[in-house]
């Protein structure tokens, strides 16, 4: 058969509008129209040449239905299926012994209304009925599942050829790839005009897949039992008597082959749905297992990898929970805040709603310690209703580590990511990849390396690892990846991960995680309950204020931990009361404040600026100190700083010469100088840029006598020209200044766009004031010298606040 594109034979302008019409009724035996199709008829009745005639003449159509009973020579109209298809007549061509033959090409699917005429030939009123495509995504699917299996019964029916494959593939639309394949499979009459009576299209592809199925399992069973047939007698006694042989061999040297052990590894390899590649090394693996001594070292070695290949997940895979609103429910439940975060996540099972097939992404949350990035892996995981497996790379210096040791290794096993997919137990789960910038290698490798296929959407599918030496695809699990640093994860490995920073908490932000979060499971921790123990605001303020200083919540945590320690020893004392912490008793439970905010007692100072730092841990508040000495006009630097930090010390003192007149400095300023700038905490590794402005600030602050304003920070990259750069980490550098008390910070103009996404509380407490050039921000950071009265009292009011 035939199929034909052709729009002037199309019937959409006939039934276009489903109008009811008159044609013609041509009963078939043995045989069905499908539309878009040509096939070739022959009628030898005379009645039915009348009718071909008649349709020719007038150039109309006719339909064609099958009969039910293809004895009958004369059907009534009880004997004709309702449901068959209009056609039009294309060629014609009679023979002298009275028959006719003639080409139809199927227009579109037709319903007997009610018959209008008997005699001389049938005719009715037909309506036109509509196909519905049903689900796009589901049928799309099945198209693809049936074009598989269809190649494969080309491979085994003699009478489907190749051109039928290619005609298949080149059908636009799954309702001509439906009809076109079942117009042409060998199957029963009955069958075909199921499939042309069905008018949802999903579930006549579905009808169609199910044929398909069950005619390529007689297929192949045929093709077996021939080969079966064809196989020499002569050569199966032979192997037998062989086997009987070998049997009696092994049962005398005491090796009786474990034919339970053998047969129960076959069972479990058919039984896990591996892909055929993989399947056909278990068997052969499995084979040289049969052949060998279970007392030799061989045998452990290649049992074992058997058991890898059988235990993992090859196709057993997880349902993802795709109900949005529930799987933001539960991230709310277990982070506070951290929207971006949540918003990806849920963007992802948004798409993974709509498209199936998603790849995994590949994500990587960067901040400081205790801000809940190994937490928000486990709540991510309990979000989507999948299996949660943590690798930690910390200290990680061995290769094989992530890709396996070859099976050569005494002890040889899989890597890391295949072990945790094999506990996992599923094909998709969430693996979280901790503290991927602490990576480390040696002559054993480099494991970031190894970590490019794994982390690589595009190549993951078939990753092999080094001890299975098959491919395993990972594109289906979501990796997800953490870093308190990001300089140290090699470029291409940041270019295969999406990053997404989690910065510091702000005190309020604290004070909320604390009350929903970490005293509930302090109190749970500690056999407390809500009326036993109860921290007022204050208390909670003058732990985070006092006893912690982080980005992050650990230190928090553990400090209410010793709270509820003390609370709990109360109680099994015998206390009954309610037990009620406030401020003022916080001292007396965890000993005296262990910090105080020291840049409000440094400010003013004439040669000390304070500026803004990001560190691993977060932001943290430095001062940068400068003062002179006589001596040969030389620069120290001292306070355990990188040549970058120093570089831009040098670049900073330039410019204060180059610029002494504007600045007011007087020329003999410089002469017979020593000048050393001093950064505390020297014990602490110092570099990078960004204090450029402040060490400019501090030298200009030196050499005109001027006290910097009180609680002013700033931060800020220089040039030798007077440009003042952008910078990194503004979000945890101005929480360090919110939490030291800054009110006013000096920053790059070029870091303006970076402020949408402050905490309202940073906006609303700490001023910013953006310069594009130094001189200008030296300016504004720079007093007149101030009365000592006057001094206190600024300092005063900013320690108040």
């Amino acid at each position: 058969m035939t199929q034909v594109k052709n729009k002037t034979t199309d019937s959409s302008s006939k039934y276009g509008n489903s109008e009811s019409v008159v044609i013609p009724i041509l009963p078939l035996k043995g045989t069905i129209v499908y539309p878009y199709l040509i096939v070739p008829l022959m009628i030898q009745d005379a009645d039915q040449t009348r009718l071909v005639d008649d349709a020719l003449m007038r150039g109309s159509r006719i339909g064609l239905f099958l009969q039910k009973d293809t004895d009958i020579d004369h059907p009534r109209p009880d004997d004709l299926y309702q449901v068959g298809a209009s056609g039009n007549i294309l060629k014609m061509l009679r023979f002298p012994d009275g028959s006719v033959r003639f080409l139809i090409q199927g227009l579109a699917r037709i319903r007997i209304k009610k018959i209008v005429t008997t005699t001389p030939y049938l005719s009715a009123e037909v309506e036109e009925v509509r196909e519905t495509v049903g689900e796009p995504v589901k049928t799309e699917a099945l198209q693809r599942s049936i074009m598989e299996s269809i190649q494969k019964m080309v491979d085994l029916a003699p009478y489907l050829t190749d051109e039928f494959h290619i005609s298949a593939h080149n059908q636009d639309t799954p309702s001509k790839l439906a009809d076109f394949i079942a117009s042409n499979l060998n199957v029963s009459i009955q069958q075909k005009q199921e499939i042309l009576e069905e008018l949802n299209v999903y579930r006549r592809m579905n009808k169609l897949f199910q044929i398909i199925t069950k005619e390529t399992e007689v297929l192949e069973l045929s093709q077996r039992i021939q080969a079966k047939a064809a196989s020499e007698l002569g050569k199966s006694q032979r192997d037998y008597i062989l086997r009987e042989q070998l049997k009696a061999i092994k049962k005398e040297l005491g090796d009786a082959d474990d034919k339970s052990e053998i047969d129960e590894f076959e069972s479990k390899i058919e039984a896990a749905e591996m892909p055929e590649s993989t399947e056909q090394v278990a068997l052969k693996e499995l084979d040289r297992l049969s052949h060998m001594s279970p007392s030799s070292a061989e045998y452990t070695v290649t049992r074992t990898y058997l058991d890898w290949l059988v235990s993992l997940p090859w196709s057993v895979s997880t349902q993802d929970k795709l109900d949005l609103k529930k799987a933001k429910k539960v991230l709310d439940e277990d982070h506070y805040n951290l929207e971006k975060v949540k918003d990806r996540i849920l963007e992802y099972l948004a798409v993974r709603k709509l498209k199936s097939t998603i790849k995994g992404p590949i994500l990587c949350f960067v901040g400081p310690p205790g801000v809940g990035k190994t937490s928000l892996g486990k709540s991510i995981a309990r979000a989507m209703g999948r299996q949660f497996a943590r690798v930690s790379l910390g200290g990680m210096r061995d290769e094989a580590e992530i890709r396996g040791h070859r099976r050569t290794h005494i002890g040889a096993m899989p890597g890391r990511v295949i072990q945790s997919i094999k506990r996992c137990g599923s094909n998709n789960p969430v693996i979280m990849l901790d503290e991927v910038d602490k990576v480390g290698s040696d002559f054993r490798g480099d494991p970031a390396a190894a970590l490019l296929e794994v982390l690589d959407p595009e190549q993951n599918d078939s990753f092999s690892d080094h001890y299975l030496e098959v491919a395993f695809d990972l594109s289906k699990v979501m990796f997800i990846t953490t870093a308190n640093w990001m300089e140290p994860i090699p470029a291409v490995l940041r270019d295969r991960m999406e990053i997404i920073n989690l910065p510091g908490y702000t005190d309020l932000e604290k004070m909320a995680i604390a009350r929903r979060h970490l005293i509930p499971k302090q109190l749970d921790n500690h056999g407390l309950g809500s009326d036993s123990l109860r921290l007022e605001d204050s208390a909670i303020k003058m732990i985070i204020d006092g006893y912690t200083r982080e980005a992050g919540l650990r230190n928090l945590e553990r400090e209410i931990a010793s709270v509820a320690r003390k609370a709990a020893r109360r109680v099994a004392s015998g206390y009954k009361k309610k037990i009620t912490v406030s401020g003022k008793s916080i001292p007396r439970m965890l000993g005296p404040i262990k910090f105080v905010r020291e840049g409000l007692s440094r400010r003013g100072s004439i040669g000390v600026v304070p500026g803004l730092a990001y560190t691993a841990v977060g932001g943290e508040l430095l001062f940068i100190e400068a003062t002179n000495m006589p001596g040969k006009s030389g620069l120290t630097l001292t306070g355990h700083l990188g040549d970058i930090m120093k570089e831009s010390a040098q670049a900073a003192l330039s410019f204060i010469k180059s610029n002494s007149r504007e600045l007011q400095i007087p020329a003999d300023a410089f002469e017979g100088k020593d000048i050393h700038i001093h950064i505390p905490s020297g014990a602490t590794p110092k570099d990078g840029p960004s204090a450029g402005i402040t060490i400019v600030v501090a030298l200009a602050s030196l050499f005109t006598q001027r006290p910097t304003r009180p609680c002013l920070a700033m931060t800020g990259e220089i040039t030798l020209r007077g440009q003042l750069l952008p910078i990194g980490g503004l979000k945890e550098k101005l929480l360090a200044a919110y939490r030291a008390g800054i009110d006013t910070v000096i920053l790059p103009a070029e870091n303006r766009k970076d402020t949408v996404e402050l905490p309202p509380e940073i906006k609303k407490s700490v001023k910013l004031k953006f310069f594009s050039e130094v001189l200008p921000a030296i300016k504004f950071a720079l007093n007149d010298k101030p009365k000592r009265r006057k001094g206190k009292a600024a300092q005063a009011r900013c320690k108040k606040r």
